[in-house]
């Protein structure tokens, strides 16, 4: 039997300057694995607790000393001598030792660091790629890609309240046929905003786009606009992330940037309008976290020809996702490991998608490090889509990079 040997933590930095955590687990056969905890910008009220330090004399507050001690003297010793394939008993030892319903004792990115280390430390030990290791009893896919083209909200600044306005690649044969497409098309949407006087300060948090635009609307003329001009009108349809939780209060949704505000009905009637208009097949949070009457009414309107994803609405939490699947509220989710905070909770979420016939899309967050495991990840699964953000910035690249080598070295596609 292989058994975990030791865990150890260190505080680094994420694409945003802010810490995070390494973790490093070592088994008793001298294999090694490191995990990294991505971070949020735009995180919902029902996801898992990060634990910080709090201490606003580092890192405004958001140090992660305390995180890294809780690896090193409470989750480390506790797992010393069990077998380190049992990816599933780890786990249950780790939710079972911080004991709360939000992981907010130790931290889910406490958790969720030696989670993903662990898993990566098997892989290794076998000797075969993270993703056959991972192997999730279903068809191993290289993912189609929902990648940010412009952003709004959160991620730039709020100049716009709409998050991101993506493109999704359609009818190519290769991953790297599509990826070449969508940089034509990041590029095609900058000569655009220029050409039309938009002023461009550098990319957002993602590494998309972030202009002051008039209106949240003129994103999507924009963009439409962008995939003609690269030569890919047919090639390519639009995703929204709207992330309306964020600009909701009071029953209302504002959009301060255009002086207004909507009511439920008047969002629905905003994002059909949208879909009638543009070639959007996917939203994402169209509406506010709490807002499940309306969530359904938004199915029954749009259901059958637009992918509804909850994100804020469902967090990666099996119990708010069965809770969606009865009501009839959305049509997929998102899919983010730190929502959760482990491994086996991960699947499990996308197990109860797939058995309602729900999709998946597994994302990346805002805040990211140079760590591929999302890829090996996504791939895995099965689930066939993946959101990590723009095709600029290492720490989004390093996760395409990765697709690009699974697909060519290891499915044999040239």
């Amino acid at each position: 039997m292989i058994a975990i040997r030791g865990v150890k933590a260190l505080e680094i930095l994420d694409s945003r300057g802010n810490p995070t955590l390494q973790v490093t687990v070592e088994l008793s056969d001298g294999s090694t694995g490191k995990g990294h905890a991505p971070a949020g910008a735009s995180t919902g009220r029902y996801e898992a607790a990060e634990l910080r330090d709090g201490d606003a004399k580092r890192y405004r507050g958001k140090g992660v000393r305390r995180a890294a001690e809780n690896v090193e003297r409470v989750l480390g010793p506790a797992l010393e001598g069990m077998p380190a394939e049992d990816q599933e008993a780890a786990d249950r030892r780790l939710i079972e030792l911080d004991g709360t319903a939000d992981k907010s004792r130790l931290g889910a990115n406490t958790i969720l660091g030696v989670s993903c280390a662990l898993a990566r430390a098997v892989a290794n030990s076998r000797r075969i790629p993270l993703w056959k290791s991972l192997a999730s009893g279903h068809a191993p896919v290289i993912p189609t890609p929902m990648v940010n083209i412009i952003s709004g909200g959160l991620h730039a600044g709020r100049r716009i309240e709409i998050q991101d306005f993506l493109v999704i690649p359609r009818g190519f044969e290769t991953f790297r046929e599509c990826l070449e497409a969508i940089v034509a098309i990041h590029y095609g949407t900058r000569d655009v905003l220029e050409a039309k006087g938009y002023e461009l300060t550098g990319v957002a948090d993602e590494g998309g786009w972030g202009p002051l635009l008039p209106t949240n609307e003129h994103a999507l003329q924009l963009l439409t606009e962008a995939i003609a001009h690269s030569g890919f009108a047919d090639r390519f349809s639009i995703a929204i992330d709207v992330a309306s939780s964020h600009f909701y209060a009071s029953g209302t949704y504002g959009l301060r940037s255009e002086r207004r505000e909507l009511s439920r009905e008047q969002m629905i009637d905003m994002l059909s309008k949208w879909t009638a208009k543009y070639p959007v097949t996917s939203i994402e949070d169209g509406l506010a976290e709490d807002d499940w009457e309306g969530w359904t009414g938004l199915t029954e309107r749009l259901g059958a020809k637009v992918q509804l994803i909850g994100d804020d609405l469902f967090a990666t939490n099996p119990v708010r996702l069965r809770r969606g699947i009865e009501m009839r509220a959305a049509n997929a989710v998102l899919v983010k490991m730190n929502q959760i905070g482990t491994l086996t909770e991960t699947f499990e979420v996308l197990r109860i998608a797939r058995e309602a016939g729900f999709r998946a899309v597994v994302s990346a967050r805002s805040g990211e490090t140079e760590d591929s495991f999302l890829a090996d990840l996504t791939v895995a699964s099965g689930a066939g889509q993946i959101k990590i953000g723009s095709v600029t910035r290492s720490e989004r690249l390093a996760k395409y990079n990765r697709l690009l080598e699974i697909e060519q070295l290891e499915f044999g596609t040239s």
